[in-house]
């Protein structure tokens, strides 16, 4: 008998995260992922007071309204839950497609557009990702990435309201793809499909964070912890940008990505 994606995500989660903070701690030293090799992780974090204030806010909001709306839409059937991942995040890949080419890989950003065409197309605007079916393994990239590929410096950490544990590089780029619209913003109909696509999406990334948030509020300092693992992810995410290899390195190493 098969797990449930919830189960599989929960496992997943929790072996990485394991894996991640035994390690010691990103401001301590390079942390290991058995799958990925090492992988370096520096933290500066000399505005934590700060960062901690704009954190229990965060955590405010988590705790009476964004983890309860994930955890009920938890509760909708699997198709609905998978029709919803599928539309956010092929709306989100002609960002995907845009970091690509700034990052000079042509191999990712022809996949990257490709899956967009058939997605969107044979798969009814996205909700159905008939481009796994084809072979076309979804990878991400951002402006974060991006930047990080280039050379530029991680910086010191800023936690964003709303937003999380970000260092300095990542949290410019973070705004920077929000402020992005590919779609020109020419259209009522893409607009509203877009506001869809980010609010849904806003969703479902936090009820697939859940397992990994309900064990890092387990370990005796959540802000450390989670500033820590996000840190080990972006530093991740930007070697994988390095390597420039097509696929799911990304996904296999950072845990929890969804098939599609």
């Amino acid at each position: 008998m098969s797990r449930s994606p919830s189960a599989s995500r929960s496992a997943r989660s929790t072996v990485l995260v394991l894996s991640l903070l035994a390690a010691g701690g990103c401001s301590q030293r390079a942390l290991a992922t058995a799958a990925c090799g090492n992988v370096a992780c520096q933290v500066s974090d000399p505005a934590e007071p700060a960062n901690r204030a704009v954190f229990a806010f965060n955590r405010s909001v988590d705790d009476y309204l964004l983890a309860p709306i994930a955890r009920g839409y938890e509760a909708l059937p699997g198709f609905a839950r998978q029709g919803m991942h599928n539309f956010a995040s092929n709306f989100a890949e002609p960002k995907v497609f845009i970091n690509d080419v700034l990052q000079g890989n042509g191999e990712r950003a022809m996949t990257s557009l490709t899956r967009f065409m058939f997605n969107t197309t044979l798969g009814v605007a996205g909700l159905v990702y008939v481009s796994g079916q084809m072979g076309l393994s979804q990878h991400r990239s951002d402006f974060g990435q991006t930047f990080g590929v280039w050379g530029i410096a991680n910086g010191p950490i800023v936690e964003l309201p709303l937003l999380g544990s970000h260092n300095l590089r990542d949290a410019t780029g973070t705004l920077l793809g929000m402020a992005l619209d590919p779609f020109g913003g020419n259209s009522d109909t893409v607009a509203t499909l877009g506001n869809v696509a980010t609010a849904g999406g806003f969703v479902d990334a936090r009820a697939a964070a859940l397992p990994l948030t309900d064990l890092l509020r387990t370990w005796p300092d959540y802000y450390v912890a989670l500033r820590d693992y996000t840190a080990q992810r972006r530093s991740i995410r930007v070697a994988e940008g390095k390597a420039g290899e097509p696929g799911t390195w990304q996904a296999d190493c950072a845990g929890g990505a969804r098939e599609n």
